[in-house]
């Protein structure tokens, strides 16, 4: 998919703009963790990151900007799909990673609060919808491995697989509330892993 150039995020700095783009991603990530996106404040932001206000207000314009940043960069660092060898591994290191990152202190709130932000405002709803595109096509290798060895259907869709696994972890972690534990990782791995090998996930099924 290709990005607006002159949207948040766009270009890769480096040099002492690496520097600050990083120092205010960071601080705007602690504070969108603490507080969530309807406090997200420039000028705190700018403050905390030691970074001047008119950078942050420059560059990037809004809290949404921000945001949308943010995602930018967290895509960009994720950790790479799996390679083991076997669908049901691999789609169990998917959901253990889903699991992990929801769970996690800092990353479990960010992304909560970056979700909520994503419901009220487009620029932050279109940088979500980049983020999880790019993690689907980071994963959909591992299905299309599985295509070739034969364990899943050819007309299999990678997307569709790759979201049945995540879709009841995140279920759990904004809904439910029920805990996110070795258990509910093994049941969306399974579950998905035999969804796809049955044709669930195929052009003829849906």
């Amino acid at each position: 998919m290709e990005q607006d150039p002159t949207a948040p995020g766009s270009i890769r700095p480096g040099g002492r703009t690496a520097r600050v783009r990083d120092a205010v991603l960071r601080a705007a990530g602690d504070l969108l963790a603490e507080r969530g996106f309807a406090h997200l404040d420039l000028a705190e932001v700018a403050a905390r990151a030691d970074v001047g206000k008119t950078t942050v207000y420059r560059r990037w314009r809004t809290p949404a900007g921000l945001v949308a940043d943010l995602l930018v960069d967290m895509a960009e660092t994720s950790l790479p799909h799996s390679n083991t060898g076997s669908l049901r591994d691999d789609l169990h290191a998917n959901a253990r990673l889903v699991a992990t990152t929801l769970t996690d202190p800092r990353q479990g709130p960010l992304f909560r609060a970056v979700i909520a932000a994503a419901l009220t405002d487009d620029t932050a709803a279109a940088a979500l919808h980049r983020f999880y595109d790019t993690r689907l096509t980071e994963w959909s290798p591992v299905i299309e491995s599985a295509i070739a060895r034969g364990e899943v259907p050819a007309d299999t869709d990678p997307r569709a697989v790759l979201s049945a696994v995540s879709a009841p972890l995140y279920y759990r972690f904004l809904a439910s509330g029920d805990p996110l534990d070795e258990a509910a990782v093994t049941a969306a791995a399974e579950a998905a892993a035999a969804a796809a090998r049955a044709g669930v996930f195929t052009s003829a099924a849906r």
